[in-house]
């Protein structure tokens, strides 16, 4: 299975970024390659493609499904595991915003609670920077969280107000409260 130069140059570049994002280079590829794909693939297929073993083409499968980033598919006629990437890019995009906050933020927040439920350790300094990075990574998971809960169409048209937003803000000043004052 030969890539074309378009795909071909997709790809490599995901790999490339896929490693800067914390995942394996070659993780990047098969998702790059399954994302551009009009139909799904199987492993050998895959293999094939990015010039890769069997071994590693399967293990960045299951990487990827742990993600929830690709799905089995299974093939009329083919015994084979087929494998294609969620057609909807907002679904993608929330998949992988859920999934780095599990893994790396709600266990941040796990451990900054744990540090504060230890009680005084006469670092107040230390202390307090504990507290304000808590109630910051709560206020931004909050806000996810009600960012998550909208449909897709409504988070669009927030996302395209943009600043017109924080010129609202501006403007209605005092009228709303403010959890800081």
């Amino acid at each position: 299975m030969k890539i074309p130069p378009l795909q071909q140059e997709f790809v490599l570049h995901f790999g490339e970024m896929g490693s800067r994002w914390g995942i394996n280079r070659t993780v990047g590829q098969i998702y790059a390659l399954l994302f551009l794909s009009a139909n799904a693939l199987n492993a050998d297929q895959i293999t094939e493609a990015l010039g890769i073993s069997r071994s590693n083409a399967s293990m960045g499968l299951k990487e990827l499904q742990a993600w929830r980033l690709v799905r089995l598919k299974h093939v009329p006629g083919d015994r084979k595991d087929h494998f294609t990437t969620p057609d909807d890019l907002w679904e993608i995009v929330r998949i992988l915003i859920e999934e780095r906050k599990k893994r790396e933020i709600d266990p941040t927040l796990t451990k900054l609670r744990a540090l504060e439920m230890q009680g005084p350790a006469g670092d107040d300094y230390s202390e307090a920077r504990i507290s304000e990075l808590r109630e910051m990574i709560e206020m931004m998971t909050g806000f996810y969280e009600d960012m998550a809960r909208l449909e897709t169409e409504k988070l669009v048209r927030l996302m395209t107000y943009g600043s017109r937003i924080a010129g609202l803000i501006d403007k209605v000043g005092g009228v709303f409260p403010s959890k800081n004052r």
